[in-house]
């Protein structure tokens, strides 16, 4: 069952650099801790609305949430619009459902065995199980947002959740596409995962009654952040450690997808290196990791995504600019600030 308080919440263990993150996520989400909570506890709730004997399962993918990121933009940009109520709640879990259903389906494809430091629910129960279970979650969400009063919740929600699967069509079928471009890999991440982060960001003004143009910069601001989010993500699965990130690692070179580090090494390295690297990837194993890693590092692979991750932080700060000065503003700039530092942190040595 669900914990007291959400697992970004759990207190740290100061003696590990990955204790220190939490640390800081925590500090920086303090003032809408309550607000999460109360995404937690109507989350759970949902998991009484599934057949009795598939309910184990919903349990399972609606319990194992990470730093509610989605959530916490709802709150903070309903805050830095208005006041935050019942309905920003809701919207929140119904975001949350979607999100949580798109991880389900990604384990399946990707063959993950770990999500969060457990196992996967296609591990747990195999890929059928999960494959329909994320079915449910996306259905019921829809269901969530059509209580609303207003059919645009509704609309923006079945609009989004669109986005970020055909993101993920788009992405499936770039797999081993050797010639793809930054453009290409750039609209697909910004479809599936930057499309969540904008929609929390435009939901969250909206519900405060915010006018177009602050819902306008609130949506650019989201669809930064995302899209810096994945980016420092497709870092993370190659330059960070199982330990720390709690999922399996890897399952981006495995499943032959071309992430922005591999795409700036492809784009500088000479000739011959770059016939080497697509050889690697094309019949890709894992005692080739250490070998790419290498090659990676030697481009600039690492480095040159921090850049651009940077490039979009800095983006997302210019769009808060016509917001007034709020402690929900300042939370929204002190995100930024974080996914920065975090940022930095994969480029230091080990």
């Amino acid at each position: 069952m669900l914990a007291t308080r959400p697992s970004a919440l759990a207190d740290p263990n100061p003696a590990t650099p990955d204790s220190e993150s939490r640390l800081a996520w925590k500090r920086l989400i303090a003032p809408a801790e309550p607000f999460l909570q109360a995404v937690v506890d109507r989350l759970r709730e949902q998991i009484s609305a599934f057949e009795r004997d598939i309910a184990v399962y919903a349990e399972y993918a609606l319990t194992n949430q990470g730093k509610q990121l989605r959530p916490v933009l709802v709150a903070l940009s309903g805050g830095a619009t208005g006041k935050v109520n019942d309905h920003h709640i809701l919207a929140a879990v119904i975001i949350e459902m979607v999100h949580l259903a798109t991880l389900v389906h990604d384990d399946v494809m990707d063959e993950a065995s770990i999500r969060r430091g457990r196992p996967t629910l296609a591990a747990h129960w195999g890929n059928e199980i999960s494959v329909l279970l994320g079915d449910c979650l996306f259905a019921h969400a829809l269901k969530l947002a059509a209580s609303f009063p207003t059919t645009e919740l509704c609309r923006a929600v079945s609009a989004a959740t669109n986005t970020v699967c055909s993101g993920e069509i788009l992405q499936t079928q770039r797999r081993r596409n050797f010639e793809l471009s930054r453009a290409e890999y750039f609209k697909a991440i910004q479809m599936k995962t930057g499309e969540l982060f904008a929609l929390s960001c435009d939901l969250g003004a909206y519900l405060s009654g915010a006018g177009a143009v602050q819902r306008t910069a609130l949506r650019q601001y989201g669809m930064a952040i995302g899209k810096a989010y994945q980016i420092y993500d497709d870092c993370l699965d190659l330059f960070g450690s199982e330990a720390a990130v709690g999922k399996s690692l890897g399952t981006d070179l495995a499943k032959g997808k071309l992430t922005l580090p591999v795409l700036i090494a492809l784009e500088r390295a000479p000739a011959a290196q770059r016939s080497e690297l697509t050889i690697l990837l094309q019949k890709w194993e894992s005692g080739h990791f250490a070998t790419l890693l290498g090659v990676l590092q030697s481009r600039g692979g690492l480095e040159g995504s921090c850049e651009v991750v940077h490039e979009h932080l800095a983006a997302a700060r210019q769009r808060l600019a016509i917001l007034p000065d709020s402690l929900s503003r300042q939370g929204l700039s002190a995100l930024a600030d974080y996914l920065a530092d975090q940022t930095d942190a994969l480029a230091l040595p080990a």
